[in-house]
């Protein structure tokens, strides 16, 4: 039963021009641009790039309280599966796409990871392909590989 429903994934994968799109980014596969184009639904639901990332959780919680004033972990709100599959192909493209000056996105994450580790910089990497999908998806337009990051 399972190479049926594998094949009926990769068959709506490859009718949707909102997935083919996706596709196109290093490290994004069949699921991950399913399950996000599922849940954007229309981008025109966002105002601003940066809220998707918000939406799906993966920006920092904040606490203050009188002179208390920390930027803590991701907020976790919003689809954790959506999340997982950001986070985890963040982590290949950071460990396991071939060249080193794949994309200046990569670039990016690996000058981070030297930085703060793998893991928070996954996340951010992670936040940062939410916005970019997001975009890809309004303007309709591939991946550019040597397109600067959007903060």
């Amino acid at each position: 039963m399972r190479p049926n429903l594998d094949r009926q994934l990769l068959a709506a994968a490859r009718n949707s021009r909102a997935t083919r799109l996706l596709m196109t980014i290093p490290g994004i596969g069949a699921i991950t641009s399913l399950s996000f184009s599922a849940a954007i639904e229309d981008p025109a639901n966002f105002k601003r790039l940066r809220s998707v990332g918000a939406w799906l959780g993966l920006t920092t919680r904040r606490y203050q309280s009188g002179e208390v004033d920390y930027d803590g972990h991701i907020s976790r709100r919003g689809d954790s599966h959506l999340r997982s599959l950001l986070y985890e192909a963040a982590v290949v493209m950071l460990t396991r796409t071939k060249s080193r000056h794949d994309s200046s996105l990569k670039d990016w994450g690996l000058k981070l990871r030297e930085r703060i580790g793998i893991k928070r910089a996954a996340v951010a990497v992670a936040r940062k392909l939410a916005v970019i999908m997001h975009s890809m998806l309004k303007t309709g337009e591939p991946f550019n590989k040597l397109a600067s990051v959007p903060a």
